[in-house]
């Protein structure tokens, strides 16, 4: 069974202002075309200065019934609203996982590769067979590129499911709506977990993403040990250079994701 590769519209009319919100007429239509078990996944934390990139994952079948009321990319939802549709994606969902990749393994393997790690470790742990994998955006960063040494972060190569790429998936499908949303939780109480060890960065309030806050205690301070140290962090020298907020489009990913 070939991967399909979704049109723009796919064959689905252009919601309206008022009724943008995500539904399950793509993942109907990829289920009528064969791929009965659908994963939806998304990331979060990708253009963070400090702490992990996290994938969510949730699994859907022909069974499932319309995600929960309030589903939505985790972008457009409250912190408290969040939290609150978390139980309820779990109890919808066919099988659920978030997979989280360090901010020293992002050292190590660059930031896609530290995706795919954390991509992995979510489909690790999903038992169900998935036979296709939505991902939200442009790139497939989840199918091992043929690069050396990136086996040697994913054990011994495992094989991903088959994917199909889909530019704001996580405004039109339900299940990778729902999918931001269990990483976006996830990942914003590791990192309020480790502010208790590292107040001065606030991560309880940014997450580790580049507040000037976040950035004056790197000025002042200097990373921790939790901090992506290969990138050129604001306020922190490189090469006898001291790099500001404006040199995170060096980095390769956008800041505010």
């Amino acid at each position: 069974m070939s991967t399909p590769t979704i049109p723009a519209t796919s064959g689905v009319r252009r919601a309206s202002k008022a009724s943008r919100s995500p539904n399950l007429r793509l993942e109907r239509q990829l289920q009528r075309d064969g791929h009965r078990v659908l994963a939806g996944m998304d990331e979060v934390g990708r253009g963070a200065l400090a702490g992990p990139v996290s994938v969510g994952v949730v699994v859907i079948d022909e069974t499932v019934r319309s995600a929960p009321t309030g589903t939505r990319d985790s972008k457009l939802l409250t912190p408290a609203n969040r939290t609150a549709m978390v139980p309820r994606i779990r109890r919808w969902a066919v099988a659920h996982a978030v997979g989280h990749a360090s901010a020293a393994e992002i050292d190590e393997v660059g930031i896609m590769a530290a995706l795919r790690l954390a991509g992995i470790r979510a489909l690790d742990a999903i038992e169900v067979p998935i036979d296709l994998v939505i991902l939200d955006g442009n790139h497939d960063w989840l199918t091992s590129p043929d690069e050396v040494g990136l086996f040697a972060f994913a054990g011994d190569g495992p094989t991903t499911p088959p994917v199909t790429t889909l530019v704001k998936a996580d405004m039109r499908c339900s299940s990778v709506a729902a999918a931001s949303v269990l990483a976006k939780v996830e990942r914003d109480a590791l990192m309020v977990a480790h502010a208790a060890d590292h107040p001065s960065y606030q991560w309880d309030e940014n997450k580790g993403y580049a507040a000037e806050a976040h950035m004056a205690a790197l000025r002042e301070h200097g990373p921790s040990e939790l901090h992506r140290r290969s990138w050129r962090l604001p306020g922190v020298m490189h090469d006898g250079v001291v790099h500001h907020a404006a040199d995170m489009s060096q980095n390769g990913v956008d800041p505010r994701r």
